[in-house]
């Protein structure tokens, strides 16, 4: 069996959750199958792994068309595969292409939703007009479509009705404990900011309102004066997000000390310093799949505190991983709390519980990394996919 996997993001240029994702999928898939890589950007010294960058006659234009000439690219070059699998709406059309030019089966893996992401249209102006339209085409023809949580199974079916339900399966993201694992060392934590005798929550995402970092930052206000906050935060979304997240850790600093931002992206061996004596992970996204970097958190023995929204409910065992945030949201596709405030409190309510209590913190973590292990391992999701990629070409052949 030979499958094209079809992402953006691949080694070194990772920016997010599916760079991740790809990059681990890969890795466990090549063990028993042929998989050959189709990024985007410049070459790739790795084997079975090719790279398609934009034109030069569109170097100027808008992002959304600068993908579409890539994935034509790729789309021609998947020929002689049996199957085809994209990731993200970046490459869906050169899955969606190469499924009818070839006649072989697509399989897309969904790790967000245009129409739960109206803030990128900040970003794409009308391309996010292109992007939505790119997504739903092929998600709708898609021989199966492949959700990271089973939260993310109902969005897709409420944005797509269109869609068989059969079709759409839950395969979860995974965690490579080897590569996250705790690391003491507490003289870096300090050269990077990080007291390890005083209590700390540390936060790592990007600067996006899918993150909800500005809800955090008013929530930090709030909790007690010793508590630390490290924020490892940067590539934001659009100077308006920006200037929002850099005015309130402003004023935080004003107010009260250990209010660190750390903007640079950090190489993972100091992340797992970070959090390993981090006494809690926060992760306050108002819109979250799944969220792999709580699954890092955990594995680095970090409890994790989190929005109960998304595929976060299926990651954090509340009570006994770290506590889930309730947050009631509007239906506008936005993930906008109904009451900001009353999230605001309640974020830092479970945050102060967390740090009040360093040991039952400390077990929590604990208890994270076991269940990283137990239900998040890359083999068991290698496995599952092969399954989905049998079960599509067996239907085709039919």
């Amino acid at each position: 069996m030979r499958v094209d996997l079809v992402t953006k993001e691949y080694p070194p240029a990772i920016y997010g959750g599916a760079g991740v994702h790809v990059t681990e999928l890969v890795k466990a898939l090549r063990r028993s199958i042929e998989v050959q890589v189709r990024c985007f950007g410049q070459p790739r010294d790795e084997a079975d792994t090719t790279a398609y960058d934009v034109p030069a006659e569109l170097a100027d234009a808008n992002g959304a068309l600068q993908t579409l000439a890539v994935d034509l690219q790729i789309a021609d070059a998947v020929a002689g595969s049996d199957l085809v699998h994209s990731h993200t709406w970046y490459a869906n059309e050169a899955g969606r292409l190469a499924q009818e030019l070839h006649g072989i089966p697509h399989v897309v893996s969904a790790h967000s939703l245009e129409p739960l992401r109206p803030w990128k249209a900040e970003q794409l102006g009308g391309g996010y007009r292109i992007s939505s339209d790119i997504e739903r085409r092929a998600y709708e023809a898609a021989d199966r479509v492949i959700a990271v949580s089973n939260g993310m199974r109902a969005d897709i079916l409420r944005s797509y009705p269109a869609l068989d339900p059969e079709k759409v399966v839950t395969i979860y993201n995974g965690i490579d404990l080897d590569g996250w694992s705790p690391n003491v060392d507490a003289d870096r934590a300090r050269e990077l900011g990080l007291d390890p005798d005083r209590p700390s929550v540390v936060f790592v995402g990007r600067i996006t309102r899918q993150k909800g970092l500005p809800h955090l930052l008013r929530a930090a206000a709030a909790l007690p004066e010793d508590v630390q906050l490290i924020l490892c935060a940067g590539a934001p979304d659009t100077p308006e997000i920006m200037a929002e997240v850099k005015g309130l850790v402003q004023e935080l600093q004003q107010t009260r000390e250990g209010i660190v931002w750390i903007d640079e992206v950090l190489p993972r061996d100091d992340l797992r310093v970070l959090l390993t004596h981090a006494t809690t992970f926060v992760c306050p996204s108002v819109y979250e799949p799944l969220g792999i970097v709580n699954l890092e958190a955990m594995a680095c023995g970090a409890p994790v505190v989190g929005s109960a929204t998304g595929g976060i409910p299926e990651v954090i065992d509340d009570g006994v991983t770290g506590f889930l945030v309730p947050i009631d949201q509007v239906q506008d596709g936005t993930g906008t709390p109904t009451d900001p405030d009353r999230y605001v409190a309640d974020l830092a309510d479970a945050l102060t519980r967390m740090v009040a209590d360093p040991e039952a913190a400390r077990r929590m973590g604990e208890a994270g990394r076991r269940r990283a292990a137990e239900h998040f391992d890359w083999g068991r999701i290698a496995e599952q996919t092969r399954e989905v990629y049998a079960a599509v070409i067996a239907e085709r052949a039919r």
